[in-house]
């Protein structure tokens, strides 16, 4: 039974094998409401299967993973509705609009939203009032992710799982995702979020991991002030932490 004090996510002891080989071993860490965990790691680190795990696309050899309390091998449908998951490049329908999108992936999922809801998610992620009735398909990579993170927003989901979100978005697309994040963190939305940004990582992360060979090597929890703010996590610290940790 869920509780209060029930993690979002849940990640312990996890063992996934793949082709006879370990990708990930060992792995801990949990998630609260309202926390993001950032995922560093090279290529073949284990980020990807990480995400695709706690989705319920690859099942634990060993461990446990766990959405609310749920395990998503167990109960995929209610894990599935309880999180929302971002894959490097957003999947819209590029013949409709960012609304139309909006409204047939609400009904997919048995959503129901007014327009008033609507616009103000579409606020929120900060897509311009004159784009809303555009094609996706003229949409650059950052508009993409905004129409895609409104559709978190309206779903009402706890967990947010990010894969790589920032890759081949220019400065000023980044400095705006990341500031998104920082909304849906104060929002209460737990999000994990693998990415080779380190920079954006630890200005938006409450902690950050550094994944090398399926295993977590090292790890850093953000400061947080009078009024509990968290503070953005010391670049050069983790720079230097994933430099060794990578070159070992």
């Amino acid at each position: 039974m869920r509780s209060a004090t029930t993690p979002a996510l849940l990640v312990r002891n996890l063992h996934v094998t793949r082709g006879g080989k370990d990708v990930l071993n060992n792995l801990d860490f949990q998630l609260a409401a309202g926390e993001v965990f950032a995922l560093l790691g090279g290529n073949g680190a284990g980020k990807s299967t990480t995400l695709l795990t706690c989705i319920g696309l690859l099942a634990p050899s060993r461990g446990e993973v766990r959405v609310l309390g749920r395990a998503p091998s167990e109960e995929p449908e209610a894990v599935r509705a309880s999180l929302a998951y971002l894959s490097e490049t957003a999947t819209l329908y590029e013949h409709l609009s960012a609304r139309e999108n909006l409204r047939y992936f609400l009904d997919l999922a048995g959503k129901n939203a007014g327009n008033e809801a609507l616009e103000a998610a579409l606020d929120t992620v900060g897509l311009q009032p004159a784009a809303r009735d555009q094609r996706t398909a003229r949409f650059s990579k950052g508009m993409r992710q905004k129409v895609a993170i409104a559709l978190a927003i309206l779903r009402e989901t706890p967990v947010l799982l990010l894969d790589e979100p920032t890759s081949g978005l220019d400065p000023v697309a980044v400095d705006e995702f990341n500031q998104l994040l920082i909304t849906l963190r104060n929002r209460g939305v737990a999000v994990l979020m693998v990415t080779h940004d380190l920079y954006g990582a630890c200005e938006v992360a409450t902690s950050i991991g550094l994944l090398r060979d399926g295993r977590l090597v090292s790890s850093f929890v953000a400061d947080t002030d009078a009024q509990g703010r968290h503070r953005p996590l010391d670049v050069e610290m983790v720079r230097h932490a994933f430099s060794a940790r990578t070159s070992a």
